[in-house]
């Protein structure tokens, strides 16, 4: 499709509603709120993706490359089928279309930076004054591409501190974290475009995720390369078509054959409340104690139904011994382990178990404080992180806005905000050009700069004229994550 038809239908004709002799328009995309309790700093990542993609790829496959006549004609028919009788015109259109490229700049902080609300990430302005309808013409189709990987990537990284929190206090082996956190999201998420951005956002923080897709993503527009690096991977796993078609009656054959024929060694998960969880952790995995335990790999238990902190470390008032110890004590009991240095019990290297039914960060920090209190090592368990975590959030999350804060109108410029008296100060935005300083390692917002002001800073151009600038690789982006969270952490 044209990209220039992926907007919002008002936004058509704002080009004769700007005043007489204007030439420029220069705007911002900024988190100017957390509905997330405790969270206030965003990590930005996504418009990379959204140059190369849309600025880039589509826009020169399916209207710079198209015949002039074929792109003006489906864009008139759609227009005029679409508000009827009008005069929005094609003139900018068919300019824009003899111009060959797009005339912006977009200038951005570092993809993975952890950004302070009202604080902008990024910066946009048409470079030709005859364009100046572009700039904001792009607001919805860059909102509707940016926000999810930014919220996931921030909710990830709130995930990783979590869960690295718990390790450095309890566990020998704190780089498991890595793959402790594992992307289930796909199935759930609005979308493919939706599952594959949010996975790469969680792989941001981790190297675990079911969305394959998302290894493909990082590598075509983040320079990552799964020959040469671990950009992502999982494990073989059953679900529970697989476990029906054994039959109740030969569930335990089913594990034994999955254990000792199928997978006798590497790491396979088996879900295992198909019937009855507590049968299988006290009586088919006893059974199958030496075949497990003489293993070159792990297995991994995966409850997948009721509370996830009572399943993994159990209820103290549940109706038996089971439900009282959970999954994670039962598993000591057959198993048994070591006691490590820090003093919490870890389960034997071929043990584990996975949980991955409505997983929140809160119920994450419960069940590594249960296990905690319980004498065992957070990374007993892996959590599943699904669409109940990814989904579950909108644009509002973090209040993301593309704001327009100054044009240029008959040659003057004009520095421009809203602050709507009716509102709570949210929507209030920043006034003319800004530019981004960094004070002890944080960003800071300076407005109302001049344009020399502007050309400092820590906003650097990354797209010009047509051409990628500047480019971020997973490594860089991972790493910046990474200091950033430990950074909040502390």
């Amino acid at each position: 499709m044209n990209p220039l038809l992926l907007t919002d239908g008002y936004k058509v004709d704002h080009r004769r509603q700007y005043p007489d002799g204007t030439t420029l328009v220069y705007s911002n995309w900024t988190p100017r709120k957390s509905r997330i309790e405790g969270v206030n700093e965003v990590v930005f990542f996504g418009l990379q993706y959204f140059i190369k993609k849309y600025i880039l790829r589509d826009f020169d496959q399916y209207f710079f490359s198209r015949p002039k006549d074929e792109v003006i004609k489906k864009y008139a028919r759609r227009i005029n089928n679409y508000l009827g009788e009008n005069e929005v015109g094609t003139q900018h259109i068919e300019a824009l279309h003899d111009l060959g490229y797009i005339p912006m700049v977009f200038k951005a902080l570092p993809e993975g930076s952890s950004v302070p609300l009202r604080v902008p990430m990024f910066t946009m302005y048409n470079t030709l004054p005859e364009f100046f309808w572009l700039t904001n013409y792009f607001e919805t189709l860059l909102s509707a591409v940016v926000w999810l990987p930014c919220n996931s990537a921030t909710i990830a990284r709130e995930y990783r501190k979590v869960l690295d929190h718990y390790a450095e206090q309890t566990s020998s082996v704190p780089e498991f974290v890595n793959w402790q956190g594992h992307d289930f999201s796909m199935r759930g998420m609005g979308g493919i475009e939706a599952s594959v951005t949010s996975s790469a956002g969680h792989l941001l923080s981790f190297t675990g995720t079911d969305t394959i897709p998302a290894i493909d993503f990082l590598e075509e527009y983040y320079n990552a390369d799964s020959d040469t690096e671990l950009v992502a991977g999982s494990v073989p796993a059953t679900e529970h078509s697989v476990m029906c078609m054994g039959t109740t009656e030969g569930e335990y054959e089913t594990f034994r054959r999955l254990i000792c024929e199928v997978y006798p060694k590497g790491i396979v998960s088996i879900v295992s409340d198909t019937w009855d969880l507590w049968k299988v952790l006290t009586n088919y995995l006893p059974r199958l104690k030496n075949e497990i335990a003489g293993r070159e790999g792990k297995v991994v238990v995966r409850p997948d139904s009721g509370d996830p902190v009572d399943i993994i470390c159990g209820n103290p008032d549940g109706k038996n011994e089971e439900e009282r110890k959970g999954v994670i004590e039962l598993l000591w009991d057959t198993f048994g382990g070591t006691v490590n240095a820090k003093g919490y019990k870890e389960l034997i290297s071929q043990i584990g178990a996975i949980y991955g039914d409505s997983i929140t960060v809160e119920r994450a920090a419960k069940i590594c404080e249960r296990l905690k209190q319980k004498g065992f090592a957070s990374t007993n368990v892996v959590l599943g992180i699904g669409s109940f975590t990814y989904q579950y959030n909108t644009r509002d999350t973090f209040g993301f806005a593309m704001k327009a804060t100054y044009g240029e109108v008959n040659g003057e410029g004009r520095a421009i905000f809203k602050d709507p008296i009716t509102d709570d100060g949210t929507k209030k935005s920043a006034k003319g050009l800004m530019k981004i300083e960094l004070e002890n390692g944080v960003y800071k917002l300076v407005d109302g700069v001049s344009w020399e002001e502007e050309q400092k800073g820590e906003l650097q151009e990354v797209f010009r004229d047509g051409k990628l600038l500047l480019e971020h690789s997973l490594t860089e982006i991972r790493e910046r994550v990474k200091i950033t969270s430990n950074t909040l952490a502390n």
